[in-house]
């Protein structure tokens, strides 16, 4: 059996691994991509359920994206990475994650199948929530209905969790996918419940900014869908501390010509440390300014002291 441990989540890679798992297993199940106030809910009603009746909830996704799979030409920038996605879950508080991988033949499961083995493997399967509009099984062909229909026949309880609005609107990763990408955080840290952030792992640069004065954590961002580039006073969550710094997210114009690959680089304000290796959580709080080129090295120097300052000054 694989089971991969994190802090305070235990992740399974396999439907077969639910049989692990005191019953009744309660599933919440969902691609959850950004685990929106949407997904949260669908996420809840099976948490829920076990408080009521005992046993195991367990969050079901999918590694990677389904449209990686079914449609790869038409994939959205994703708000989160897998690796992100599980910490969000675990920062929630969930304690199981079926992280199921998703390939041709996953796909070309029948959806009264795909549901059979779920209940085959749980001791027993005691729930499953979903969001009402979800489709499953080879060509899309399960809905709710079907879920409920298998429910009666099997012996388990089904809530198609309803639309989540929010000023009126459907919360949905794509709206929120829209407001990061006009630098709407606000917005997206109402539909999300939490802060938008960009996440990955520190790795060296060329030390740059160590030479201006200025180190800078250089970040192999695992986030797609980014937010307008520019400099950014941010907050930053590194090995568990909160940190306050200045971003730049941009192609580094002064020394490339901007022909660069958009890069994320994060000044840390009163911090020293060798940070290579670890991960980062970034959360734009304010955009300072756009990017720009500037006529030298000497310039740009002078132009990131005055950003820290205005940085300073808004926190």
């Amino acid at each position: 059996m694989i089971i991969t441990n994190m802090a305070r989540l235990t992740v399974l890679h396999s439907i077969s691994e639910l049989q692990s798992l005191p019953g009744p297993v309660a599933l919440a199940i969902g691609v959850f991509d950004g685990v929106h106030l949407g997904h949260q809910e669908v996420i809840r009603a099976a948490v829920e359920h076990t408080a009521q009746h005992g046993g195991t909830a367990v969050v079901m996704t999918f590694d990677p994206h389904p449209l990686h799979v079914l449609r790869p030409d038409s994939v959205p920038d994703l708000l989160c990475s897998t690796t992100h996605k599980l910490r969000i879950l675990e920062q929630q508080g969930i304690s199981h994650v079926l992280l199921c991988p998703f390939d041709a033949a996953f796909a070309a499961t029948l959806a009264r199948d795909f549901t059979l083995a779920l209940a085959d493997a749980c001791n027993p399967l005691g729930f499953v929530s979903v969001g009402y509009s979800w489709r499953f099984g080879k060509g899309g062909a399960g809905d709710i209905h079907l879920l409920m229909d298998m429910g009666q026949e099997l012996g388990f309880g089904v809530y198609g969790v309803p639309p989540v609005r929010i000023a009126g609107e459907v919360v949905s990763s794509t709206l929120i996918r829209e407001a990061v990408s006009v630098g709407g955080f606000a917005k997206a840290r109402l539909l999300l419940g939490r802060d938008y952030t960009v996440f990955g792992k520190i790795i060296e640069g060329d030390k740059l900014g160590r030479q201006l004065g200025f180190p800078t954590a250089n970040i192999d961002y695992e986030t797609e869908q980014l937010p307008p580039a520019g400099v950014y006073a941010v907050r930053a969550l590194l090995n568990g501390d909160a940190h306050r710094g200045v971003a730049n997210l941009g192609r580094r114009p002064t020394i490339t010509g901007g022909a660069a690959a958009l890069t994320l680089e994060v000044h840390l304000l009163d911090f020293a440390g060798d940070i290579y290796g670890s991960t980062m959580e970034v959360v734009f709080t304010k955009h300072l300014r756009a990017e720009k080129k500037f006529s030298g090295l000497d310039a740009l120097k002078d132009q990131i002291a005055a950003d820290i300052t205005a940085a300073r000054a808004f926190f």
